[in-house]
């Protein structure tokens, strides 16, 4: 069985993206999931770090947290590394928090790499790549940004996330 796609619609672009189902198969059934039910559609990218990564997924227009379902348990000792353009799951200090969010590598980050199982070693999974639309992940990467309420680093200018749906090529 091959990889499934997804079709990420934002409003800055497409962003084609390959789920690695065979390296890391909860992160995958579970952001199949939110992309399923149409939860992705109308959050925005609300966290930008130039030369760092671009994150999203959970949080609406109006700056609010959506509610996901129960955290995943982490897979980040699949092997994956957070290279340039690999899609991850985005969690709090407890390594096994992850809900909803996720977020794209801009650059190679190694040190998001599983190293060890303590809380600061276990590292963010890898579940995906970027196949196509690498310039939109790029541009969204240099936008400005600004504090807003608890959120460090938002887009002054908000990319909107349409839509996220299977994809086949």
């Amino acid at each position: 069985m091959s990889n499934p796609m997804v079709l990420l619609e934002t409003s800055s672009g497409d962003i084609l993206i390959e789920l690695f189902a065979d390296k890391a198969p909860k992160s995958v059934e579970n952001f199949l999931r939110y992309a399923d039910e149409g939860f992705y559609e109308n959050t925005i990218f609300h966290r930008v770090i130039k030369n760092f990564m671009i994150q999203g997924g959970g949080v609406t227009m109006r700056m609010e947290d959506k509610k996901g379902y129960d955290a995943i348990e982490n897979e980040a000792t699949n092997g994956l590394k957070n290279t340039r353009g690999t899609v991850a799951m985005a969690r709090t200090a407890e390594p096994h928090s992850a809900t909803c969010q996720f977020f794209i590598n801009l650059v190679d980050n190694e040190d998001l790499d599983h190293q060890d199982t303590s809380n600061e070693g276990f590292g963010y999974c890898v579940f995906g790549e970027v196949i196509e639309g690498m310039d939109v992940v790029d541009k969204i990467g240099k936008l400005r940004t600004k504090p807003m309420g608890e959120h460090d680093d938002v887009p002054v200018d908000s990319v909107v996330i349409t839509g996220v749906s299977r994809f086949d090529m």
